[in-house]
């Protein structure tokens, strides 16, 4: 195979791309729906699978099979029940509507990840810092968080590639021009009897590289975290 020349090599397809519709506008959709989902996964996951971890109580063991069957159903079986709540709520073709759905969406391998990574904690570490008077939200913050980086780095990366990529709840939620996300603002470019392959393969190329930037930034992380298996 061999690589492109002068005469063959054109940039017509980018050209297309940020002619033809709002781009951009996709574009930032997209970074909006995925990082404030991120943070929510995170932060919620992170403050659930605590609480797991580290309290003995009544359902704990219930509620962590809960959120395990969350992993193993789809979420896309519920659509419809999905939909019909985003219409009666009234937030259809919102960016809302779909950061709600990816929140759900992420948390239960979110607690699940990051409840196996807390059980290792050394509890020694945690009860030095309560004999010194640090609330449990201290705690967590100060202390676990920072311990846990391997695998908030790796539920991160497990949770914004789906959210990025996603093309189903996008086109049933929020079909809208004002809210489109990449994948479906790329759609346009696919007919029926007419492909523009040039268009389609520029814009998700262009799609690709928010994506390889955070996981450039989480990939040390998430390697330790993946080959450890464990908060050393």
């Amino acid at each position: 195979m061999l690589p492109p020349t002068s005469e063959s090599f054109s940039l017509v397809g980018y050209q297309i791309v940020l002619e033809q519709g709002d781009f951009f506008g996709y574009f930032a959709n997209s970074i909006i729906v995925m990082v404030a989902a991120l943070v929510f996964v995170l932060l919620l996951g992170a403050m659930a699978a605590y609480a797991l971890a580290e309290y003995s109580f009544k359902g704990n063991v219930v509620i962590g099979l809960y959120l395990a069957i969350g992993i193993m159903i789809p979420i896309r079986l519920g659509t419809v029940g999905i939909l019909e709540l985003v219409v009666d709520v009234g937030i259809e073709n919102t960016l809302f509507a779909l950061i709600c759905v990816y929140i759900a969406q992420g948390l239960p391998l979110s607690v699940f990840i990051l409840t196996e990574f807390m059980r290792q904690l050394s509890s020694d570490l945690k009860n030095a810092a309560r004999v010194d008077g640090l609330s449990e939200y201290a705690i967590f913050f100060r202390i676990v968080l920072p311990l846990i980086r391997p695998a908030l780095a790796t539920v991160a990366v497990f949770t914004m590639i789906p959210i990025w990529n996603d093309l189903w709840f996008p086109l049933i939620l929020a079909p809208g021009d004002g809210v489109k996300t990449v994948t479906l603002g790329t759609q346009q470019f696919i007919g029926q009897f007419v492909t523009n392959w040039n268009a389609v393969l520029s814009a998700l190329t262009l799609a690709l590289v928010p994506v390889l930037i955070l996981y450039i930034i989480f990939s040390k992380q998430l390697i330790r975290g993946i080959t450890s298996g464990a908060v050393k």
